[in-house]
């Protein structure tokens, strides 16, 4: 059933930007007088679809759901009427084919925007960026960051949201430097402090940026006192029962149940000692938190134990309400998609040249995960989600490699300078590199997928 509510998510969130992608190809060829002959969602045999009577457009849904086409009429697929010489691809100007190959990165880019722009009119509420913590050995905490101080820039970008701190952070992923931090004291002051970092986050074990930067936002305290036990799991097979209240954790105190967390899920598969009080006597016990992984295939402890139900206040001073009116959202869903694009070229960059693993590659496996993750959370998650995809699907598709759009327009600039196509000889030559490229990504990326799978 998981299975199927998986692939069911990944469909629902991947088929409308697959449509809409080969959509954009669609309408600015037929826009340029370019005759369609096929658009299909998906690879391989068809499995559904019709013909216009019209058109003569052989829509269809084929078996293989990684993509999608738009089949044109041209001369180098096959013989062309006379009478229809004027509506191949082939003979087209090499700016209308450029507009043509565009048109479908351009679509994942507009649907990008769209949907933050509907996400930023959502009115929201959320943490303050008061900090509420800083961990410990990490740059936050050579710095001295003040506990209680609002952030609001980082590395001179203003942040509003601790996602946008985040995003800010997961930047510099793999660079040695200093990160420039600027937080409002409570008297309206501002200070810039510089942490250092190196090779930020590139060991980082699963850790997110803002953890392994060293700043978290408020916690609750809650009280680590146990207040159930999944059956079969780790805590209840090694003597943690229902009451019991978490002091210590390897000798060190515990004062709160996400402290304990912390430490449990930081390690997994590795015996702890845990104190505790039971009856108001101490007891010590020996637990091994279960081994898991997360969608990106990260390791973590679990231990199986559940704080008792409490109901948790908020105070007024770490809650702060995102809104935007339809025009300040429109710029703000521009500057995030150009903040996220820029992200992703310089990720891929990073992974190119060694500073950051290739082991963040995620497949289709991965995807189809958090598509399923994101209809568990809310409405919200699920269009963040499918903003987030088309971006990528956007930029992937406009890199230069010769199978991919951004291949394409390559060739038909070189054709606008020259005055004449690129050879057949040497587009079959790249297509074939190209190939070999794609073909290796996918399979580094599908792996990395099934690892994150066992």
């Amino acid at each position: 059933m998981t299975f199927l509510l998986t692939l069911l998510a990944a469909i629902l969130v991947l088929g409308p930007l697959v449509a809409l992608h080969e959509w954009g190809h669609f309408i600015v060829a037929r826009l340029c007088g370019v005759k369609v002959l096929t658009y299909s969602i998906g690879f391989g045999p068809k499995l559904a679809g019709w013909r216009s009577k019209k058109s003569g457009i052989d829509y269809r849904i084929s078996a293989l759901p990684l993509g999608g086409y738009v089949k044109m009429l041209d001369e180098r697929e096959g013989a062309v009427a006379a009478d229809e010489l004027h509506l191949a691809f082939n003979r087209q100007h090499p700016l209308k084919k450029i507009a043509i190959v565009a048109a479908g990165p351009i679509m994942n880019f507009v649907i990008a925007i769209f949907l933050f722009w509907v996400l930023f009119m959502t009115p929201s509420e959320q943490l303050s960026t008061m900090v509420g913590e800083v961990l410990p050995d990490t740059p936050a905490a050579i710095a001295q960051l003040p506990v209680g101080d609002k952030v609001v820039a980082i590395d001179g970008h203003d942040v509003q949201t601790w996602e946008a701190i985040n995003y800010r952070l997961a930047g510099r992923m793999g660079e040695t430097g200093k990160v420039s931090i600027t937080l409002n004291a409570n008297d309206g002051s501002a200070q810039t402090y510089d942490a250092p970092i190196t090779d930020f986050m590139q060991h980082n074990s699963g850790k997110d940026a803002l953890s392994s930067f060293g700043v978290l936002p408020w916690q609750p305290t809650i009280l680590p006192i146990v207040g159930g036990l999944s059956e079969g799991g780790a805590a209840e097979r090694q003597g943690l029962q229902v009451g019991d209240r978490i002091t210590a954790i390897n000798d060190t105190p515990i004062d709160d149940w996400i402290s304990a967390t912390r430490i449990i899920r930081d390690n997994p598969e590795t015996l702890l000692a845990f104190d505790v009080v039971r009856d108001g006597k101490p007891v010590r016990l020996e637990i091994m938190p279960q081994g898991k992984k997360d969608t990106m295939g990260n390791a973590y402890g679990q231990i199986g134990a559940m704080v008792e139900s409490s109901e948790i206040t908020i105070p007024d001073a770490y809650k702060t309400t995102v809104v935007y009116g339809p025009a300040e959202a429109l710029v703000q869903s521009f500057k995030k998609t150009e903040q996220l694009a820029v992200m992703t070229v310089d990720s891929m960059g990073k992974m190119i040249s060694g500073m950051i693993g290739l082991d963040n590659l995620s497949g289709p496996i991965t995807i189809a995960k958090v598509a399923k993750q994101s209809f568990d959370i809310s409405w919200q998650m699920v269009l963040s989600t499918a903003a987030l995809i088309s971006l990528s699907l956007a930029v992937l598709n406009l890199l230069p490699i010769p199978v991919l759009d951004g291949g394409h327009i390559v060739y038909y600039l070189i054709e606008l300078i020259r005055g004449r196509p690129v050879s057949e000889n040497a587009q079959m030559v790249g297509l074939n590199i190209g190939l070999l490229l794609l073909a290796g990504f996918m399979v580094l990326a599908i792996g990395n997928d099934i690892s994150r799978l066992f």
